[in-house]
């Protein structure tokens, strides 16, 4: 499995160069700068896993940077930055750089200059591409559009079949944090109160049929022909439909039908050791209390009867309230709105904040914080990827917990 991106790399050259060593950036400024952190020595151990194509790796930017003087396209995008990044344990450095440079000859031929750089600094294995933009015959520039990136991505997911890598199918864009730690907290998020939804939907549904009833009776449309290729869900009061693949693994089509099969065969195998029980039982031969009349005609009753029926209730004789139906979509997501404002008015107390100077103090003093926090957390970082002692790690791993 590799996930891909494009981005470009703006600004003139030498300001890169200066800039290039500082490896917190991820969107580089300038081709120098994506150069010089492609090929940081921290990320890619001592450079062995650095190819130029159609240029030299020690001299890429050099050679570069010619090509762009001789054919005066020295502004505008310099260059592309690009990543392809694998699954973790699923794939080998040298394997990794292997398929980022074929990819690289793929996608880029031998019209223009492309550094290769395989970072082994995280626990994810992933390849970054500096490409210069000027064609190195013709002085065109590269056309980085929509159909750049999905023939990147397509050649990628080509690369990965064609050596047994898992490929995504359906690809989603990166969540917001906000939304990423609202629901890994498990709050009401739009997503989440879905999930629910259709979990409950399915927990129970006997048949497919079943499912569709009882996600309607939620109040959801719910779109399931089986001759598109995604199912779609809304709110009766929305007009935007989800495509259910988005809400995770669990939800896409094949899921959802082998998720209600599942649970019409746990729930046919629950009837069979009850019967089978009920058999068993039978040669003690309880006693059996069934009551007779209407309740809805009693208006009061107590002492002895009163607990005959109670017991009655206990054992399931007697007729139970019905169980309570989950909200409505829309409360859900008036209930997501009136926690999230919750949640604010009484940070405003708590920090007793009573103007608008005192928010933006708040806010500047909270973002100072976060930083000096990050920078902490990446000096732990860079001390555990060069720690072999296992008690130093547990301590390490200790504290980047603390400050996380």
């Amino acid at each position: 499995m590799a996930t891909t991106k494009i981005w470009a790399v703006k600004d003139n050259l030498e300001r890169t160069v200066n800039y290039a060593a500082n490896p917190e950036k991820t969107i580089d400024s300038d081709l120098k700068k994506a150069l010089q952190y492609a090929g940081d020595e921290a990320k890619t151990e001592s450079r062995c896993y650095v190819t130029g194509v159609n240029c030299n790796a020690e001299t890429a930017f050099e050679e570069m940077n010619a090509v762009q003087e001789r054919f005066g396209k020295t502004g505008g995008n310099v260059a592309y930055h690009a990543y392809q990044s694998f699954k973790t344990g699923e794939i080998t450095p040298e394997l990794c750089h292997e398929f980022g440079v074929e990819l690289a000859k793929k996608m880029w031929g031998n019209e223009y200059q492309v550094l290769v750089a395989t970072h082994l600094n995280t626990g994810t294995l992933h390849n970054h591409f500096v490409v210069c933009s000027t064609n190195m015959w013709t002085g065109k520039k590269f056309d980085c559009n929509e159909g750049a990136y999905w023939k990147f991505r397509a050649l990628s997911d080509k690369l990965c079949a064609e050596h047994n890598l898992t490929v995504i199918k359906n690809p989603s864009g990166r969540t917001p944090r906000s939304i990423y730690f609202a629901e890994k907290n498990g709050e009401p998020t739009a997503f989440n109160v879905l999930r629910e939804a259709i979990d409950y939907g399915i927990e129970h549904s006997r048949s497919f049929e079943n499912f569709k009833w009882i996600m309607k009776d939620m109040g959801y449309v719910m779109c399931l022909n089986p001759k598109h290729r995604y199912w779609t869900i809304r709110s009766a009061n929305s007009k935007k439909s989800v495509r259910m693949y988005r809400l995770g693994d669990e939800y896409n089509n094949e899921a959802i039908r082998r998720r209600i099969h599942e649970n019409n065969t746990q729930h046919w195998r629950n009837a069979a050791e009850y019967e089978y029980n009920r058999k068993q039982m039978k040669r003690f031969k309880p006693r059996v209390f069934v009551f007779r009349g209407s309740f809805k005609k009693l208006k009061s009753f107590g002492g002895l009867y009163a607990k005959y029926l109670h017991y009655l209730y206990l054992m399931g004789k007697l007729p139970k309230r019905n169980q309570r139906k989950p909200l409505s979509p829309e409360m859900r997501e008036a209930w997501r709105h009136l926690d999230r404002y919750s949640r604010q008015v009484t940070l405003v107390s708590n920090k007793k904040l009573h103007t608008l100077d005192d928010v933006k103090v708040f806010i500047s003093d909270t973002d100072k914080e976060i930083k000096e926090v990050t920078e902490l957390r990446e000096k732990v970082y860079n001390k555990l990827r060069h720690c072999d002692n296992d008690d130093r790690i547990h301590s390490l791993n200790k504290t980047n917990s603390r400050i996380t």
